[in-house]
């Protein structure tokens, strides 16, 4: 365990952190701190195994959070998600389970604008009951500087810090689609389409995955097929342009969500290109609709309502006044096989 020093008390002279409670008590850091927040789900042998080191040790036991209000700032992007699809509604149904849990008050509000976080801020500083905030899907700088250093704890939800000054919780993007690439690698795709739309930080890292696994000798500029919108009408007509400009010279196309999956298949068609058997279609994010397209859309399987859970505890952590610095948390992704990928055409 790493604190065993003592001073002439008999006092741990180093700060114990939640893992040496959990190395001392044989659990996973989880446990205790659910069982340090009287939380529901632990045995209560060990509870009080955790309580008694917690009491040997001298750690500084958490405040409760039962009562006290958490607000989810929605940006634009997640406003917009939330009206289009269901990825936005899943991560919120994630944050409001967890918040049931733990007896917190959940409040949602957009925030659109520097002008209209700013004085979010101000609300949650005079508010004695609002206790932290979760910002979701915030990626402009503008906005995620006044958020740094904070009277209250800020956790991130579907983005990142790239200074790392706020904690943060997202899905393993980078990973997630290098495991999609390689997929329609391993069945013998070579030309492999990426279509995305820039801009927000998550999208950049399913983009650097897809880089990843085509490797360093692949051309790949002109495998990048680019949209304005996530709408599927413009990946469908981005898609019959790039056919009608250069042919089919691909035989897979991975697209960064499902939206943009859907309208390659629209586009596609179009113009008189089956899918699997010519094209295979690849999506990210697994949204219900996907298991209901034709097609069944494979997909990446993105864990929604456990990116929201995750931030509340994450949140939860810094309210108590566990000492940590930030943290930047990626939850794993799964590959959902169904009918639109295949094998290439003569492989």
């Amino acid at each position: 365990m790493r604190v065993e020093k003592t001073d002439k008390r008999g006092k741990i002279s180093r700060r114990v952190r939640l893992v040496d409670l959990a190395k001392r008590c044989e659990v996973s850091v989880s446990t205790v701190s659910r069982a340090l927040a009287h939380e529901k789900g632990v045995r209560p042998e060990i509870r009080e195994r955790v309580l008694e080191a917690a009491r040997e040790y001298n750690y500084a036991m958490p405040g409760a959070v039962a009562g006290q209000k958490v607000i989810i700032a929605a940006s634009s992007a997640a406003m917009i998600d939330y009206v289009r699809n269901q990825f936005t509604a899943h991560v919120l149904e994630g944050v409001r389970e967890r918040a049931a849990v733990l007896g917190l008050e959940v409040v949602t509000r957009p925030v659109s604008s520097a002008d209209e976080e700013r004085m979010l801020l101000e609300e949650a500083l005079e508010d004695e009951a609002i206790a932290g905030l979760l910002f979701l899907t915030l990626d402009d700088e503008e906005m995620l500087a006044p958020t740094r250093d904070f009277a209250k704890p800020v956790v991130l939800v579907n983005g990142d810090d790239p200074f790392m000054r706020l904690s943060s919780v997202a899905p393993c993007n980078r990973a997630a689609a290098a495991m999609g690439t390689e997929y329609l690698r391993r069945l013998g795709h070579e030309r492999i389409l990426f279509l995305m739309r820039r801009g927000r930080r998550t999208i950049e890292r399913r983009f650097e995955g897809w880089r990843d696994a085509m490797g360093p000798d692949a051309e790949l500029a002109e495998l990048v097929v680019e949209v304005d919108d996530w709408l599927p009408e413009l990946a469908a007509e981005a898609i019959a342009a790039r056919l009608d400009r250069q042919g089919l010279d691909f035989s897979a196309v991975l697209a960064a969500g499902d939206s943009l999956a859907v309208g390659a298949a629209m586009g596609l068609s179009s113009r008189g290109v089956a899918v699997p058997e010519a094209v295979s279609v690849m999506g990210m994010d697994d949204l219900p609709q996907a298991a209901f397209h034709t097609p069944p859309l494979t997909t990446i399987h993105i864990p929604m309502r456990e990116i929201g859970a995750a931030a509340l505890d994450l949140l939860r952590d810094q309210m108590v006044g566990f000492s940590a610095p930030a943290r930047r948390i990626e939850l794993a992704c799964g590959l959902v096989e169904r009918a639109s990928v295949g094998r290439p055409a003569g492989a």
